[in-house]
């Protein structure tokens, strides 16, 4: 049984693999770059998939809104780079379409966009009738932002991961698309595992830069993790995923809606991308 279980994961790899290419031979060899040049901002979600969905938005609005501010800044104070969008509407590029464009244009970064949630907690209560139901309540007192770059989860880990790779069950052929990988079985994330880890060091330092960035202003810091996420899984270079805030707080929520609370989480990745840039182009 081993033996098939290996060979089955083997195979597996080998499909990621081939899909796993390097956006610039000059990060082949010690995690160097040259001068940014391309940088692709995802916002995520999108179309038929909301993401997660607070009192008055949804996540996938609030994405695409911070990521075209975002990369309107960008084109402003840095000219000679240039800004790739995974999407400008509301449209949803499959998951694998959007690393895929990033290796297209050789991108140096890759820079996913998302809101988080505290998810639903269900208990018993007793109804005026005297018969006891189901009570569903979102968890409002969640808060602040992660960074997440690409990595083997432990199970209790997997929360976040598990939420976000479920967008692959939206798409067709999804097993055929993401070489047999099922976001429904935690033990497939083990394929991610023999993946390369090239750009590791570069990606959780973006990370961290954005990390800092976000609790200087003041937002909670939940820190930098590591998940088995399939939008980063076949990025050929630094790639990171940016959970701006809890959509089902309503304060977040409120902020992230806002114009001036957008201003200034664009403003926090901006300079956390200016602060990688000048780390790399020293």
């Amino acid at each position: 049984m081993w033996r098939k279980v290996g060979c089955l994961l083997t195979c597996v790899s080998v499909v990621l693999l081939a899909s796993f290419k390097p956006a610039d031979p000059q990060n082949d060899t010690q995690g160097s770059q040259r001068k940014l040049k391309t940088i692709v901002i995802d916002a995520g979600h999108g179309g038929h998939d909301s993401g997660a969905v607070g009192r008055q938005s949804k996540e996938k609005d609030i994405a695409l809104q911070v990521s075209l501010k975002l990369g309107k800044k960008i084109q402003r104070e840095f000219p000679g780079i240039k800004v790739v969008y995974t999407r400008t509407t509301d449209v949803y590029p499959k998951l694998y379409e959007r690393p895929a464009l990033a290796n297209k244009h050789h991108a140096d970064l890759f820079i996913s966009i998302h809101c988080n949630s505290g998810g639903v907690t269900t208990r018993r209560v007793k109804a005026r009738n005297g018969r006891y139901v189901t009570r569903r309540t979102l968890n409002t007192s969640a808060k602040g932002t992660e960074t997440l770059v690409l990595g083997f989860s432990r199970t209790g880990d997997q929360d976040v991961a598990i939420r976000e790779n479920a967008s692959i069950l939206m798409e067709d052929n999804y097993k055929e698309n993401y070489g047999g990988f099922d976001p429904k079985d935690p033990s497939t994330y083990i394929i991610f595992s023999l993946m390369k880890r090239r750009f590791r060091e570069q990606s959780i330092r973006l990370a961290s830069y954005m990390q800092d960035q976000f609790k200087a202003s003041g937002r909670t810091d939940r820190g930098v993790k590591e998940q088995s996420l399939a939008v980063l899984a076949t990025a050929g270079m630094p790639a990171v995923l940016t959970e701006i805030g809890f959509i089902s707080n309503p304060d977040e929520e409120r902020y992230m809606m806002s114009a001036a609370g957008q201003e200034a989480i664009v403003n926090n990745l901006f300079d956390a991308i200016n602060t990688y840039r000048k780390s790399v182009e020293k």
